[in-house]
């Protein structure tokens, strides 16, 4: 008798423990509000983006928000016309809730902008020397998926030909080197949230922020991709994800193709 009732007591402490543990278990999102330091009003549709887990947010009409996270996790928060910020997320706010978070705003200075009228004289050969040129044509490399190359120089078909057979290029450096942040570029892809929020935007901001390069390096990289200054200008964040992520992929095939061909000449050898 003495025996059950010990393990009674036991089953009932292993129960009131894991109940303990259930009920005390840190959740998986955390919830804050977004106010202006201006206006200490709330801010809507502000852009909030998980870094580590690559999940995307907006705030609501009452500038609440709530996003998968866990502890030591960095959110990412931009507005237009405010500064962004990084905020760390910590085990107390994940226990205890909605935290209040204020964006300070930011004084913007737009630059005084020239536009040149074209004036034209009647004659074509001098009128056509007037027209900027575009150079955005795209072309392909056979063998190679995807929708194809944007090309801005004439000889560029050499530029990229030397790429694929240049093991140093830079292209194979810095894709090679950061496999973590090109592994992100996927998750990016697939977050309808984060998709919508670089449609809209043209500042490149949450692209550095989560592929971890800077403003250099991101457009070197576009542009050894072989996309035009004008497309580089011109595109939204988005497209110059999409961009990124088609060259990755061809980069991939072609690091394949040259391991294929190191592994053969090692068999002979």
């Amino acid at each position: 008798m003495r025996y059950l009732l010990i393990l009674f007591l036991c089953f009932t402490t292993v129960k009131g423990y894991s109940q303990d543990s259930t009920a005390t278990k840190i959740p998986t999102k955390v919830k804050g509000t977004i106010i202006s330091s201006t206006t200490e009003g709330p801010l809507s549709e502000v852009n909030i983006v998980n870094i580590n887990q690559v999940k995307g947010v907006a705030t609501d009409d009452n500038g609440e928000f709530q996003i998968s996270a866990k502890a030591n996790d960095t959110l990412h928060l931009s507005y237009l016309g405010y500064k962004s910020i990084k905020v760390r997320v910590t085990n107390d706010w994940l226990k205890f809730g909605n935290t209040e978070i204020v964006m300070t705003e930011l004084a913007l200075a737009l630059e005084e902008v020239t536009v040149k009228q074209l004036e034209l004289t009647g004659y074509l050969e001098v009128d056509m020397k007037q027209v900027p040129i575009q150079s955005n044509n795209r072309y392909r490399i056979s063998g190679l998926y995807g929708q194809g190359y944007e090309a801005g120089k004439p000889n560029i078909a050499t530029k990229v030909l030397g790429a694929i057979f240049n093991p140093a290029d830079f292209l194979y450096n810095m894709f090679g080197k950061k496999p973590n942040e090109m592994h992100k570029l996927k998750k990016m892809k697939e977050d309808d949230e984060i998709r919508n929020q670089l449609a809209k935007r043209f500042d490149r901001e949450m692209l550095l922020v989560l592929l971890q390069v800077n403003k250099f390096d991101l457009d070197e990289i576009v542009n050894q991709c072989n996309y035009s200054k004008d497309f580089i200008n011109t595109a939204n964040d988005l497209q110059i994800l999409d961009a990124i992520s088609e060259c990755y992929e061809e980069y991939k095939v072609i690091k394949r193709s040259k391991d294929r061909k190191k592994g053969r000449k090692k068999g002979k050898a």
